[in-house]
């Protein structure tokens, strides 16, 4: 199946939407279930905030505060947002790891017949730019634990008063919530097929899902802020597949779509409820923090 450019923009668009609404719904319901009510425009703002938090920091440790300051916004108490979140991980993880399990069993094999030797050449052509990486990587992980050392001092009380929330959750949310994770997973894994369906002649479809699925979800273990360097000197060498010669927009407009929509939306609408001077002293008492841990270190 072939597509033309501008229609698969716009059903890029339609599949971030669909996912954006999902995982509204999903928190709305789980909120619901814990005894307090949201609407789906807010399970869509606290997303948002939470997905351009993701995007720009180290292995997208600044989601979740993101999302919880997003509940907290709404009036909801401290514990019963962070229990929230909580049945949230537990609701999508498992679609994920059966995703990837099926994913890595079905296609694995013919992904690496696939991409396997560009990579190897692409790695043994690039080794400099790989050990920069790394040194970055590591640099910002280390950043990353110092940053995150006082928010994790921040939730240890509303933690112990949780408990309370745990018992009262019935098991409808969480069963609701499966189908929308999975709506989730496979929406923006779909992103990247869908631009590939562009070209003249796009790489096989099944193989090209896993390496989708695995450029996406590596960032959650890339220490760099979306795993920038490693995951697009992943896809240029290959894992992708074989785009031709139009790897770099395509590389571009999957980035745009996967991050950089979260990031603008995320800003806009900090900047709408909380206003841009608050939003300023987070940047600054973010850029403060790194300096101070530059200093100390």
């Amino acid at each position: 199946m072939h597509l033309g450019f501008v229609e698969a923009q716009l059903l890029c668009i339609a599949l971030l939407a669909l996912d954006f609404l999902a995982r509204a719904w999903r928190i709305k319901w789980i909120l619901q279930g814990l005894g307090h009510r949201i609407s789906t425009w807010d399970g869509v703002v606290l997303n948002a905030f939470g997905e351009g938090a993701c995007a720009v920091t180290p292995m997208r440790l600044g989601g979740e505060p993101a999302r919880l300051a997003g509940i907290l916004r709404c009036g909801v108490p401290a514990p019963a947002a962070f229990v929230a979140i909580s049945f949230e991980v537990l609701a999508s993880w498992p679609v994920v790891i059966v995703g990837a399990g099926w994913l890595a069993w079905r296609y694995s094999g013919d992904w690496w017949a696939m991409a396997g030797p560009s990579l190897v050449r692409a790695a043994a052509r690039a080794w400099p730019w790989l050990v920069v990486v790394a040194v970055v990587s590591l640099l910002a992980w280390l950043l990353a634990r110092r940053l995150t050392h006082p928010a994790v001092r921040q939730i240890q009380r509303p933690v112990k008063r949780a408990r309370v929330y745990w018992r009262r959750m019935p098991a409808w949310p969480l069963v609701a919530s499966v189908p929308m994770s999975l709506i989730d997973l496979v929406t923006r894994v779909a992103i990247l097929p869908v631009l590939a369906m562009t070209l003249p002649d796009p790489p096989p479809m099944g193989p090209l899902w896993f390496g989708s699925f695995a450029l996406l979800y590596s960032q959650l273990v890339l220490p760099t802020p979306s795993g920038a360097g490693a995951v697009d000197l992943g896809f240029l060498g290959g894992a992708a597949g074989n785009l031709g010669g139009d790897e770099h927009l395509i590389l571009l407009l999957w980035r745009v779509y996967t991050n950089g929509v979260g990031v603008v939306l995320g800003l806009a609408l900090a900047v709408r409820y909380y206003g841009w001077g608050i939003v300023r002293k987070i940047f600054r008492r973010t850029e403060q923090a790194i300096a101070f841990s530059d200093q100390h270190r």
